[in-house]
């Protein structure tokens, strides 16, 4: 069987991106009470760009910053990195600090940092950078949620109406089965099921469900399946709703008709299309994948324009590209 990496990276951007003011009163109930939600939060994605950018760190996981408003009608921005990992990391907190400062050194606004981890080493829990010379000291600290602690309260996520429980325990799932495809598929069957017993709108149900079913990745074989059991219970409910599989299977294929209806045109033309679909695919992309993309011939062009349908993140166009 061929290797099936789960995809947690885009499945939290794609939760942040729809869910922000659930994720902070889910995980961060203290600082969700000091904001001012009549106020819409402001998602500042070129400035984290350049913030990531200008530190000499990796590209990580799933980075989001928003400008927010406190009751008291100061303006804040709040770093939120979500960190998927399987051991220890001995660069994390360091990492969390050269983000924060670049924020503040960038754009001199005030900054709270949060940090979510999504690994399986119950005694790693970084919340604070320091170092000191002489008299003179720095110190960040900074709240941190570990999703594991939420196995043991499996039964309360079950019953929460956030987003984010159902996304948690896809989370967890999906963690604890590696390489367990079958029960993987069991578990994403019933997570999934459970979106249509939760009475949700139909808006609702096609949003969790794309974020699941990107997470929780399946071979093949066990997709379709699941698929077909899907079709199969909307039939039984005879739901009044359009099901999320054929909602994507509709997106895929507006995407492909737009596709084969506008790569006959000049390069330039191309280029930009494809870079538009890109960014509707894997969020908006880098400056320096742009020109790489730029460079292409137009038969490269058409190649990507192909491959990208099956992209989910940004690590599936830099890995096309390296090809």
């Amino acid at each position: 069987m061929s290797e099936i990496i789960a995809n947690y990276d885009e499945s939290w951007k794609e939760a942040l991106n729809e869910y922000f003011e659930s994720f902070l009163s889910f995980f961060f109930p203290e600082i969700y009470q000091l904001i001012d939600w009549t106020q819409p939060p402001q998602p500042l994605d070129k400035e984290l760009q350049q913030i990531t950018a200008s530190s000499q760190t990796e590209s990580r996981i799933a980075d989001k910053l928003y400008q927010v408003w406190l009751l008291n009608q100061e303006q804040i921005w709040i770093l939120i990195h979500v960190e998927i990992q399987s051991h220890y990391d001995v660069s994390f907190e360091k990492r969390m600090f050269i983000y924060h400062y670049r924020a503040f050194d960038l754009y001199g606004n005030k900054v709270l940092s949060l940090a979510i981890l999504g690994d399986d080493r119950p005694n790693w829990r970084p919340d604070c950078y320091n170092y000191s010379i002489g008299k003179g000291e720095i110190t960040l600290k900074f709240p941190t949620v570990k999703l594991i602690d939420y196995q043991s309260r499996w039964d309360e996520l079950e019953s929460m109406s956030n987003p984010f429980a159902m996304i948690t325990m896809a989370h967890l799932k999906t963690k604890a089965t590696t390489s367990q495809f079958s029960e993987r598929s069991e578990y994403k069957w019933q997570l999934i099921r459970g979106l249509y017993e939760r009475g949700l709108t139909k808006e609702q149900v096609v949003k969790l469900f794309k974020i699941i079913d990107t997470m929780m990745t399946l071979p093949k074989e066990l997709q379709a399946e699941l698929v077909a059991k899907i079709k199969r219970f909307e039939e039984e409910r005879k739901m009044p709703l359009v099901s999320p599989t054929e909602q994507l299977a509709m997106e895929r294929g507006e995407l492909r008709g737009e596709l084969r209806g506008k790569l006959e045109g000049k390069l330039e033309g191309k280029q930009e299309l494809i870079i538009r679909l890109l960014n509707r695919r894997c969020g908006e992309i880098q400056l320096s994948l742009t020109e790489r993309i730029r460079q292409l011939s137009i038969e490269q062009l058409e190649e990507l324009g192909e491959a990208l349908l099956d992209f989910s993140s940004m690590t599936d166009l830099e890995r096309w590209l390296q090809k």
